[in-house]
């Protein structure tokens, strides 16, 4: 059984365009590749957990969130990084439609898309981090029992400093996914990596 680090996609890996619906919008950090593929050297499972609530709302297409993920899956392996799960919730609570109306397991902080992804992949979730920009998902690492590590982009800032910097279910504050791969690397042993 592998590791995993769960990484939120907007706000964490992208820009957060409040509702990613066009193509245009879609806006890597310079870090991000580097990041992940220092995970995948490290003998982590990369997967990508994230609520797609616009579905819901009718903002965009299931087909769309898929083909935004292809380009991103493409981008990363230019990089020599891979994701090995692309996991997400269409779900809201206000949806357009009763197809995606419902009180979900798997809308973050909710443990459903982690949960589908340890089975999927046989990961050992006691070894997992999930990183992320929002208090829902230091709310998903407390939840499905893996350790949390809040990013200050996206949402970021603005949630460590109403918390006063003690964020219930993160365990460190990472200034971006890279600090926080390189504090992932040294807590689990690997000092060269994350230099």
């Amino acid at each position: 059984m592998r590791p995993a680090v769960f990484l939120d996609r907007d706000g964490t890996m992208v820009h957060d365009a409040h509702f990613l619906r066009r193509r245009e919008d879609l806006v890597w950090y310079p870090y991000t590749v580097d990041a992940v593929r220092l995970l995948n050297r490290a003998g982590f499972a990369v997967c990508v957990t994230t609520n797609q609530g616009g579905i819901g709302l009718g903002l965009f297409t299931e087909a769309f969130v898929l083909s935004i993920h292809e380009e991103m899956t493409r981008t990363l392996t230019a990089g020599g990084a891979h994701v090995d799960g692309w996991f997400f919730c269409p779900h809201h609570p206000e949806a357009i439609t009763e197809e995606y109306r419902r009180d979900c397991e798997c809308r973050k902080p909710r443990p459903g898309l982690v949960n589908r992804a340890q089975t999927l992949l046989d990961l050992d979730l006691s070894r997992s981090f999930v990183v992320g920009d929002k208090l829902a998902d230091a709310g998903l690492a407390s939840n499905a029992g893996v350790r949390g590590v809040l990013v200050r982009t996206g949402e970021g800032d603005e949630v460590a400093r109403r918390h006063h910097g003690a964020v219930p279910g993160a365990e460190h504050i990472a200034e971006d996914l890279m600090a926080a791969t390189s504090w992932i690397l040294r807590e689990t042993g690997h000092p060269r990596d994350a230099a």
